[in-house]
């Protein structure tokens, strides 16, 4: 779920003029997990620009506060999300803590890094939501840790299928600032990509796992 309409069109527009969200129709990127894709997201670019990370820190912190009150703690999702996180709580004056994909096999052997007590509120921040599985792996660590987890808050979403049944199933809310269809109206009206382009985007996010580029 994204906010509201407007964020969703400013949000796309900002990450567009940075290119922190690359669309390359022709010539597809390939993700760690095997999958081509036309679209490639890194919103850490977003940390080069102060005005446009202002945007996010602020618009991400107003939100929290909106949907969740402040909570006692904002976790950010290692290695994308610690950044921005950093930069919300920061921003709403709150202790942060980070969630790395598994704990470390050497000194403190932490997975959660920060001070946590068991009890404490805490929203999850994210960069980036593509099937939601190492975000989901973020909050079950945090639970185990005897955190009461309210949601999660994130920059740009893919919109899949499976990311939202994934989220369904772990009982656990989203949202986001943007998402693929607001990305994709706002790069068809500033000529960013074209019609034909907009088809293969399009199809591609129907079926990411089986896309072929032509």
């Amino acid at each position: 779920m994204i906010f509201n309409k407007e964020i969703a069109r400013q949000t796309a527009e900002v990450l567009l003029q940075v290119n922190a969200i690359k669309l390359s129709p022709k010539e597809p990127f390939t993700w760690a997990s095997g999958w081509k894709s036309p679209i490639y997201c890194d919103n850490r670019i977003i940390l080069s620009f102060p005005p446009i990370r202002n945007y996010i820190r602020e618009t991400m912190g107003k939100e929290i506060e909106k949907l969740y009150g402040k909570p006692d703690v904002i976790a950010g999702v290692a290695t994308g999300a610690i950044g921005i996180g950093m930069l919300v709580a920061e921003y709403l004056g709150l202790p942060f803590i980070y969630v790395r994909p598994e704990a470390k096999g050497h000194g403190r052997k932490n997975q959660i890094e920060g001070f946590v007590e068991a009890g404490q509120n805490v929203v999850v921040v994210e960069d980036l939501i593509s099937t939601g599985k190492s975000s989901l792996n973020a909050v079950k660590a945090l639970k185990e840790a005897h955190l009461h987890v309210k949601g999660m808050v994130a920059i740009f979403t893919y919109g899949f299928d499976v990311a939202f049944e994934n989220f369904k199933k772990e009982n656990i809310t989203l949202h986001t600032l943007s998402n693929y269809d607001s990305l994709l109206e706002q790069a068809l009206e500033t000529n960013y990509i074209s019609q034909k382009d907009l088809a293969t985007l399009s199809v591609w996010n129907s079926n990411p796992s089986e896309w072929n580029a032509k």
